[in-house]
């Protein structure tokens, strides 16, 4: 008997997947990567403890779903409802490619309130379309029997009854099956991050692949239709310099590099270019270049640029 495992690297899908190993299930781990999460932490880990991980890059997908959920967002803009169900829908084509015959994840009741209430977790199987085949063995006693519970492949009994965010049920069996080294918790999902998800909300319907990168880095100001991201250091200037699109800069300054992302006119261009000068070195009126273009600004006072700022 094989299932297939959705596994985060966190302790929850690893303690997941050995109860249900100690039941003599064959396990197959897949993980996956997206524009807003790497696989890295799964593969660290499932390399760690001897598990061969399967990974799904399912990027586009994933972002089409964080543009337009079902079920809307948690606290910042993370789909995760929308987000699990689609992973779990793509580990259900892989367990049908390799003769799996159900899932499980590590799951916890009422760890995260707005995807793994009682609610949730029904949104999420509805939104799979695969039926009850998902058995969560975490907080599997808490749950309706799953069909691999029903059709006695899984001993119910063996199963946890674990529900909300304390560690210690977890913390102790980790000790029991040996499972001495692991992170801390955290799906290491951006769209959960505050300052990300306050920059990138106001034009997620519209953004592009190769832009997200954008916003991780730098300074954003946003005025009517204009966005201008400027980097705040070295580093994020040969960023901006290597994305070699809608680049702003004053190269007779000392100062950053932009990108002005979005605009609507003259008067959007010069504001992005007052920003710049805000920030070079000396301080006072500013030659900056865009598009072949030269404007000659003002710069703005700190307090005129701070008002700006996303």
């Amino acid at each position: 008997m094989k299932a297939v495992a959705l596994f985060s690297g966190g302790l929850d899908s690893l303690l997941a997947i050995r109860l249900i190993q100690n039941q003599g299930i064959e396990i197959v781990p897949v993980t996956f990567r997206s524009y807003f999460f790497s696989s890295e932490k799964a593969e660290r880990y499932g390399g760690l403890y001897g598990l061969e991980i399967h990974m799904i890059d399912f990027s586009d997908e994933h972002l089409n779903v964080v543009k337009n959920p079902v079920y809307g967002y948690g606290k910042n803009i993370n789909p995760c409802i929308d987000c699990h169900a689609l992973m779990i829908k793509k580990a259900g084509r892989f367990m049908e490619e390799t003769g799996g015959r159900f899932l499980i994840t590590g799951e916890v009741l009422g760890e995260r309130p707005f995807s793994q209430s009682i609610e949730g977790l029904k949104k999420v199987d509805k939104l799979t379309g695969l039926g009850d085949i998902t058995l969560r063995p975490l907080s599997a006693k808490l749950l309706p029997p799953t069909l691999p519970e029903r059709e006695g492949w899984i001993d119910r009994d063996k199963l946890l009854g674990i529900r909300g965010r304390s560690r210690k049920t977890q913390l102790k069996l980790a000790e029991e099956l040996g499972i001495r080294v692991y992170d801390t918790p955290g799906g290491g999902c951006i769209l959960t991050d505050d300052q990300f998800a306050r920059r990138i909300k106001p034009f997620i319907h519209e953004i592009e692949p190769k832009e997200i990168f954008l916003f991780r880095i730098g300074r954003h100001f946003r005025s009517g239709g204009m966005h201008l991201v400027i980097a705040r250091n070295q580093f994020e200037n040969k960023q901006l310099r290597n994305y070699g699109k809608n680049l702003i800069s004053a190269p007779d300054k000392k100062g950053p590099i932009g990108v002005l992302r979005k605009w609507s006119g003259e008067e959007d261009i010069i504001r992005a270019a007052r920003i710049i000068a805000r920030y070079c070195k000396p301080y006072g009126e500013t030659k900056v270049v865009f598009d072949g273009k030269e404007y000659t600004v003002q710069p703005y006072t700190f307090q005129e640029a701070e008002k700006l700022l996303i």
